[in-house]
């Protein structure tokens, strides 16, 4: 039995509870919280104040993302080194935090957007597998890993469309394809909070060229289709674990 997660975003008692469960874990990406939308926690809040982030979410909640760009640069001029230092505590004590909850446990991970893929490999546990781009082989399946996010607020995690398509190029046909990214399918990576599309071109032709039977996937918080149908290969979101505290079971069909 595969099981699979996305986005944590550090719901590391979540991830622990599942975590125990038998089975094989991949979890594919985003494992520490800078902002959660929901309610606007999370290290930028710790760091930054509320007030801040309540008013850089409401520019990215109406699409204005210049906007949101200068409210950052201007809030970080002449403070640079301070807030480095600030924020580089903060996402090692969340790492740490999200990444015990793995101990003990037959995981592999990769990372997506908003990670700090350094320091992920960094504080994982021994024996859980760190996967930038391979294919690992479960219960006689393929499995292709492959890490990264779109780019989109220049952060360590995120990598050009043409290092996506390289990295997909390394690990050939697969029965199961997992990314933290969203085929360029605009109901699968349209989030209909702000109405921005973050899918990749790269993997929608790698999965037009080599039809595995599955392709899982996260980043998308609250997509407009979770599922889609791309000739032979069923492509799925498999959700925002930090607000569901779900894991999707891979079965074959």
């Amino acid at each position: 039995m595969i099981r699979i997660v996305s986005d944590v975003h550090g719901a590391a008692a979540a991830l622990e509870r599942v975590a125990r469960n038998a089975g094989p874990l991949l979890v594919l990406g985003d494992l520490i919280n800078f902002i959660d939308y929901r309610d606007n926690s999370g290290i930028v809040s710790d760091v930054a104040g509320r007030d801040f982030v309540n008013r850089i979410v409401d520019l990215r909640s109406h699409g204005d993302y210049p906007a949101a760009r200068r409210l950052w640069r201007d809030y970080r001029e002449g403070r640079e080194e301070e807030l480095r230092e600030l924020y580089a505590v903060a996402i090692r004590a969340a790492y740490a935090n999200v990444c015990e909850s793995l101990r003990g446990v037959e995981a592999y991970v990769t990372y997506g957007n908003v990670d700090n893929p350094e320091v992920m490999r960094e504080l994982l546990p021994e024996g859980v597998r760190f996967v930038e781009a391979g294919v690992v082989n479960l219960e006689g399946l393929r499995v292709g890993i492959v890490g990264g996010g779109v780019p989109t607020i220049n952060s360590p995690g995120e990598i050009s469309d043409a290092v996506m398509s390289e990295r997909l190029a390394t690990i050939g046909p697969v029965d199961i394809l997992c990314t933290h990214v969203a085929p360029a399918v605009a109901p699968l990576s349209t989030d209909v909070i702000g109405g921005r599309q973050k899918g990749s071109p790269a993997v929608l032709s790698y999965i037009e060229r080599h039809q595995p039977g599955y392709h899982y996937f996260g980043d998308i918080h609250q997509p407009q289709a979770v599922s889609w149908r791309l000739g032979n290969t069923l492509s799925q979101n498999v959700g925002y674990f930090r607000a569901t505290g779900r894991v999707v079971v891979h079965r074959e069909r």
